[in-house]
């Protein structure tokens, strides 16, 4: 391939690497089948994540790390719901540089300690499993807030107004969305059947138990929680599922004291803080030997739910470590079957 065209497919936003695999894959205006147009107030960054942290500095802002993939629903909703609301737009670019990042992306990116990988692989480093993932970070590149999945936009508001009044300092945030953001809830934590006795002894569990261990992380005034109870955990094929775990519930808010998974003993709420669980309902996966192995946080829809559950239960975990690649398989292997998928319920 010569220079010039080399260049011109650079110019063009194109990788050389996806015009040598030919344009089947392609749309009509040589995009991927999926692309969603980012907002154009988007940060036009060189991916150096250092540059983008000095300057949003310099501006006042924080930086909001955006991972995108084609063809994801709750990432088109994202783009087209939450920023096509006026005062969303508005208060984010007040507040933040969004630099948008492709999680199978093959730019190069410069992370805050200098070094240079693909979009792809700083993904895989700050362990992007889903999206879309945002990441905000503080002035010193830590992480403030992640939102692990789609916020719809009063949660998304609460969300830009935690990190942007720097309240990571003083609450988690599931803490302050119950008081900033209240939403009708049943005020108690509904309980499982079959769940561990409390107070929870998790590392004798883990001694005498073969089967994965999944803790649900919640608390009493909390809507996403309800809807988890009262939707998808009825949902039989999830249920099933179910059935091939060991379930304890948590109060993250609760001063009761636990046995964790390795031995300590601590309160729930210490262990929920020391676990850096920021959202409700939040469900940690471990091992039988409780090593944690994978974790969902924030209510997701019954497919993503039913497909951690498969990841954990089936090991496919140790095998294929990002969690959007088994997800595709498994879409793809249900739908060959005739199972129809709706990745939105």
């Amino acid at each position: 391939m010569s220079v010039s065209l080399r260049v011109l497919l650079l110019c063009l936003g194109l990788s050389v690497h996806a015009w040598a695999a030919g344009t089947d894959s392609l749309g009509e205006a040589l995009v991927n089948p999926g692309y969603e147009e980012k907002p154009a107030w988007f940060k036009a960054s060189f991916l150096d994540l250092r540059e983008d942290l000095a300057e949003a500095g310099v501006a006042g802002h924080r930086v909001v790390l955006y991972f995108y993939q084609d063809g994801c629903p709750y990432c088109a909703k994202l783009l087209r719901e939450n920023f096509s609301d006026r005062q969303l737009v508005d208060y984010t670019r007040q507040h933040f540089d969004v630099v948008a990042l492709n999680m199978w992306g093959d730019r190069e990116v410069t992370d805050l300690h200098g070094q240079t990988l693909s979009e792809k692989d700083f993904a895989a480093a700050v362990k992007v499993q889903y999206t879309p993932t945002l990441i905000f970070l503080d002035e010193q590149g830590r992480v403030a807030l992640r939102v692990n999945g789609y916020f719809p936009p009063h949660k998304f508001k609460a969300a830009l107004e935690y990190v942007a009044t720097k309240q990571e300092a003083q609450h988690n945030f599931a803490t302050y969305l119950a008081k900033v953001a209240p939403v009708a809830a049943k005020g108690q934590i509904t309980p499982v059947a079959d769940a561990l006795p409390q107070p929870l002894q998790l590392a004798e569990n883990r001694r005498f138990s073969y089967r994965p261990l999944l803790v649900l992380f919640e608390q009493p005034n909390c809507a996403p929680c309800d809807e988890l109870h009262g939707e998808a955990l009825k949902n039989r094929a999830l249920a099933s599922s179910m059935t091939n775990l060991d379930v304890a519930q948590v109060d993250i808010g609760s001063n009761q004291t636990l046995q964790t998974p390795d031995g300590k003993t601590l309160t729930a709420s210490a262990w929920a803080k020391q676990l850096g669980v920021q959202y409700t309902p939040s469900l940690v996966f471990f091992d039988q030997a409780g090593k944690e192995v994978f974790r969902t946080e924030a209510y997701l829809r019954s497919f993503h739910l039913h497909g951690a559950m498969d990841y954990v239960v089936s090991g496919a975990y140790r095998h294929q470590p990002n969690f959007q690649r088994f997800l595709q398989r498994r879409n793809e292997e249900l739908q060959a079957r005739g199972f129809p998928v709706d990745l939105m319920e």
